[in-house]
């Protein structure tokens, strides 16, 4: 076996252990993050929102008028990710990506510099992907305010956006989400890319449940999932869906910190 794929699955399966595996229970509730949140939807956002010229910088794009949906990756950067970001370019289009910070944000910071570079809304997954509903509140600021930090230094951009480990969040995370700026994010639609390496598999799953203002979430962790990258994209575009960013799929709204939309 190649010294990189090794490499690869050994990150895969490091990560796994710190807990992704257990989104299973989350996911056995409902296929958009745990149940029972108190979440909004991008065309809620869209509806009341005016014309801002906020909305005009991020792109020509109106979701209300088009059929749109967002790609979103978490736990990166990876060995994965250059591939990922070539088909992304090839194919134009723009991802937002949920990123880690410790062994991926500090091991790969060219990477997240490219992201925000090639027009990628670059946002954070925590530093160590600890369950925040089980940590203290110093505990959250500190899980969220390094990674957001680390972004700041390397892009210049603060993220505004933040999706929370497996999902899991309540009124402490939201109250602290709104003390440093942050919104949270959950999905619509996952492939369970973290069950499976077939890139097949992969895209059947997010092809059976897009829906118009979908938010879809993947891992370029793993190794199935990039690969499956091409298809998802080619077969959409194929429905008419447009692929945009979190914040443009709720422009000419925006996100506000410390709610969740999904």
């Amino acid at each position: 076996m190649p010294p990189l794929i090794k490499k690869m699955r050994k990150t895969a399966t490091a990560f796994r252990a710190a807990g992704i595996g257990a989104v299973t229970a989350c996911l056995s509730l409902t296929l958009t993050g745990c149940a029972g949140l108190d979440t909004t939807a991008p065309s809620a956002v869209r509806a009341d929102a005016k014309a801002t010229a906020q909305a005009a910088r991020l792109g020509a794009v109106d979701c209300r008028e088009v059929k749109c949906i967002a790609l979103t990756f978490d736990a990166g950067p990876s060995e994965n990710s250059p591939r990922l970001l070539d088909i992304l370019k090839e194919r134009q289009v723009p991802a937002t990506f949920f990123l880690l910070g410790a062994r991926h944000i500090e091991k790969f910071p060219q990477l997240v510099r490219r992201m925000a570079e090639e027009g990628h809304e670059v946002a954070s997954h925590t530093w160590d992907h600890r369950i925040l509903t089980e940590l203290e509140p110093k505990e959250i600021r500190e899980e969220l305010e390094r990674p957001n930090e680390a972004i700041e230094r390397i892009t210049g951009r603060r993220p505004t956006l933040m999706r929370p480990p497996q999902g899991r969040t309540d009124e402490t995370v939201h109250e602290i989400c709104r003390e440093l700026g942050l919104a949270e994010v959950l999905w619509t639609v996952t492939a369970k890319d973290y069950t499976t390496e077939d890139p097949e598999l992969i895209e059947s799953r997010v092809l059976d449940q897009a829906e118009r203002d979908g938010i879809i979430l993947l891992h370029d962790i793993y190794a199935g999932t990039v690969p499956a990258v091409p298809g998802i994209i080619d077969a959409l575009k194929e429905r008419g869906y447009v692929f945009v960013t979190v914040p443009q799929l709720l422009a000419p709204g925006k996100a506000e910190p410390g709610k969740v939309y999904r």
